[in-house]
């Protein structure tokens, strides 16, 4: 077989990390991570029609430091993937595709995802 320079396809390390790329991967790994989040939802669904030992069971974990840990995360993946989705829907119909609106509105999903997981854990606080 010859043995030909031929040049590689740039990777992650040629590349300087911009905020389309931040963003872009992050919404692949929210929707993974949402995943995870609706089986757990779903186990304690199930836990809730087992009766009410196994509902404390979940309910012990969900309030545990971890638990609560999780659902502060996952409320910031869900309001990060929504905020990002609807982004893409608008590009989907070819608005905002100019370099600097692009960038605007990336950062803007950023930070509306922050905010509304601040309104959301508000919320739960005051509300307890």
């Amino acid at each position: 077989m010859a043995n030909r320079s031929r040049p590689l396809s740039p990777h992650l390390q040629v590349y300087r990390w911009q905020i389309q790329m931040a963003t872009s991967i992050l919404h692949r790994a929210t929707g993974i991570i949402l995943s995870v989040g609706a089986l757990i939802i779903a186990g304690g669904l199930l836990a809730l029609m087992m009766g009410p030992e196994s509902w404390a069971c979940f309910t012990d974990h969900a309030g545990a430091w971890y638990g609560k840990a999780f659902l502060f995360v996952w409320t910031w993946v869900f309001a990060y993937h929504l905020s990002n989705g609807v982004r893409h829907i608008v590009q989907d119909f070819a608005v905002g595709y100019a370099k600097a609106t692009f960038i605007r509105s990336s950062w803007l999903s950023v930070i509306a995802s922050l905010v509304i997981t601040a309104l959301v854990w508000a919320a739960v606080v005051v509300g307890g």
